[in-house]
């Protein structure tokens, strides 16, 4: 039986009269890049929060890596990583101070962890602002730091929020190819982005959340045969194709604004 990195039961999250999140049953296998896709205010952040332990479900079970969240916090977050949406990043330290307390906050001994975030600044791009402070980051530098930090001590699952927003060419071809190296080595990554260019050269498996439900989850392939196997012109549909007619009906129509017409 093949071995879930990611699973849930009737996962719900309410805010008060707002149902965010409604019955959601996640399966990730092991091994894979998972994107999880849905419009804007989908439920795809505060579903992260709740996997990730920042946010306590109003009902349903998180098991990761066969740990119940509930039960054992410590050690599901012991063997994650995350990027979330909004950074979370401790704007008065500087670089190698931040990703050596990372380290050291996940166990690693202060060697290692110093090593190890020398070599994270080393693959980023950021060893030559060592002396300063991440309140003085541009936006892409916060988001690779942010990066550093949720690799350092080598996670088996990996969340990523949006994680290549504001990130230059060349920066996110060196993410995307650390990336698929973890995926090599046997890491799950649970990757949600707007970009679907990036999910579909990178994903093997998608899910997509539309109004707090899951209205998909599988393979690529799967998907776009379930929906259409090919277009009137005999190319295969793209996921953002597969995308819109999932969640798109009347919303992917283009509105008029009367003074353009």
């Amino acid at each position: 039986m093949t071995e879930l990195a990611v699973e849930t039961t009737g996962l719900c999250r309410r805010f008060g009269e707002l149902e965010a999140v409604r019955n959601v049953n996640l399966r990730v296998e092991a091994g894979q890049f998972f994107g999880f896709l849905g419009p804007n205010g989908a439920g795809k952040s505060t579903t992260i929060k709740m996997l990730t332990g920042m946010l306590e479900p109003t009902a349903g079970q998180i098991r990761i890596l066969g740990l119940d969240l509930a039960n054992d916090p410590i050690g599901v977050k012991s063997q994650i990583g995350v990027v979330p949406e909004g950074l979370a990043l401790f704007d008065r330290l500087t670089g190698p101070e931040y990703l050596t307390f990372a380290g050291r906050m996940y166990g690693l001994d202060r060697v290692t962890a110093a090593e190890r975030a020398q070599e994270l600044l080393d693959f980023t791009g950021l060893a030559d602002r060592t002396k300063s402070l991440i309140v003085d980051y541009s936006h892409g530098m916060k988001k690779k730091l942010a990066m550093a930090a949720a690799v350092i001590h080598g996670p088996k699952v990996l969340f990523l929020d949006e994680p290549f927003e504001g990130v230059d060419a060349i920066a996110a071809g060196t993410l995307k190819a650390m990336l698929n190296r973890m995926i090599a080595r046997g890491a799950t990554i649970f990757l949600t982005s707007h970009v679907l260019e990036i999910v579909e050269r990178l994903c093997s498996h998608v899910a997509i959340i539309d109004r707090g439900e899951l209205v998909a989850q599988g393979s690529i392939d799967d998907l776009r045969s379930g929906v259409a196997a090919r277009q009137d012109d005999g190319q295969k549909l793209s996921l953002e194709q597969i995308f819109l007619k999932i969640v798109g009906g009347e919303r992917a129509a283009v509105p008029e604004l009367s003074w353009l017409e």
